[in-house]
């Protein structure tokens, strides 16, 4: 559970949320995705972009107003 304040939600906050998305991505992702990358010749920063991207939508926040 992400908690954020309601009045906080600059660009610097959303881009503290997508790197913390992108470490999780990565931890729990990446050698798979490395593999794929290895066997596809794929983009791997595009890979974990689009898999940063998807991951925010799987945390469960709170706003605090």
């Amino acid at each position: 559970m992400i908690y954020i304040k309601f009045q906080d939600l600059s660009e610097e906050k959303q881009e503290e949320l997508l790197q913390v998305s992108r470490e999780h991505v990565t931890h729990i992702f990446g050698e798979s995705i490395q593999k794929y990358v290895d066997e596809t010749g794929a983009d791997y920063e595009k890979l974990i972009d689009e898999e940063m991207i998807k991951n925010l939508y799987t945390y469960d926040y709170v706003f605090n107003i």
